[in-house]
């Protein structure tokens, strides 16, 4: 097999574009060979771009390993090498979540996401490559995700502050960040955690050999996330104008003709209602609609509480939802 090419000039050029508008990016970086790579690169664009955007590198240190100083502190020296500021991120508090490696990367983007506020930088950039959206598809195919989930990661997504997270190196595969850290001079190192098989990510990596025997391969997972990544964006223009033609005047609730659009665009228009794609899962919507279609069919009401919002369907067929009152424990 030919070793992998260091990433171009001119590649990193193009794949760089989404911030350009950007007066201040903030890149987050670990350590490790990819963002390494991903820091380097910037460094040596910026340097033929002088009206590009400022650069501040982000390190984050989150207590689990005593070996996190050390990497924290190689971030920060090799960033100043660079000619870029650098500062540590360090969180506190208790990891909290479903594992350690979710929880760790909320408290990351909740510190990412604090210090691009307080340093004014409109963009988090990060080093999120083509095996990780192989990975994340994968993952998510097995899921069963629909096609918002089977899109994977995109290159460009607005964050709850209005930040905006971008993700340019999702075309590159590891290797390439790899020779191009290597070709830099640029010292990285290697998270133990991503050997580690009790994670879903390292099993996944593991069996891509398998998968590419029974011909899931690296390139028709990426086909596929491109093709459901398309789908995705018409369906979602389609549920945002099916929003405006149905919304009621008092803007909490939905006219009866929402339930003449698609099985689809009506699970959307859902999940909108209660406050977007993470806080409810696919299957609790999927049966919500359908009990709320059912309802709407036989001309009766319906009550449910779902994402802590009341959904109330009256015999008219108007949709509504509110807010669920704060439960009180023990008496006043």
């Amino acid at each position: 097999m030919a070793a992998a090419e260091p990433i171009a000039n001119e590649e990193a050029a193009a794949a760089f574009g989404p911030m350009l508008p950007e007066r201040s990016i903030m890149l987050a970086v670990s350590g490790g060979p990819d963002s390494m790579a991903l820091m380097g690169l910037v460094a040596r664009w910026r340097k033929g771009w002088p009206q590009g955007p400022e650069v501040i590198v982000a390190t984050v240190n989150h207590g689990l390993r005593p070996e996190a100083v050390d990497e924290c502190r190689l971030v920060v020296t090799e960033a100043e090498r660079l000619c870029l500021e650098a500062i540590t991120l360090a969180w506190a508090g208790p990891l909290s979540g479903r594992g350690t490696q979710e929880a760790a990367r909320a408290a990351r983007y909740a510190l990412l996401e604090e210090a691009a506020g307080r340093h004014g930088a409109g963009a988090i950039v990060t080093a999120h490559h083509a095996d990780d959206q192989v990975e994340t598809v994968l993952s998510r195919l097995l899921r069963g995700s629909g096609p918002a989930g089977l899109a994977g990661m995109r290159h460009v997504r607005v964050l709850g502050q209005g930040a905006r997270l971008i993700r340019p190196c999702l075309g590159w595969p590891k290797a390439r960040l790899i020779a191009t850290a290597q070709a830099l001079g640029l010292p990285f190192v290697c998270d133990p955690s991503n050997a580690d098989p009790k994670y879903e990510r390292t099993r996944l990596r593991a069996d891509m050999a398998r998968f590419d025997g029974l011909g899931l391969t690296r390139a028709r997972l990426a086909l596929l996330a491109a093709r459901a990544a398309r789908a995705d964006d018409a369906l979602a223009a389609a549920s945002a104008s099916a929003e405006d033609r149905h919304r009621s005047g008092s803007g909490r609730g939905y006219g009866p003709g929402l339930f003449d659009e698609t099985e689809e665009v009506l699970i959307r228009v859902i999940q909108a209602a209660l406050g977007g794609a993470t806080l409810t899962r696919l299957e609790r919507l999927e049966r919500l609609a359908c009990e709320l279609r059912a309802a709407f069919t036989e001309g009766r009401e319906l009550r449910r509480s779902a994402a802590g919002h009341i959904v109330e369907l009256d015999r008219t067929g108007v949709l509504r939802f509110r807010k669920e009152p704060a439960r009180r424990r023990g008496r006043p």
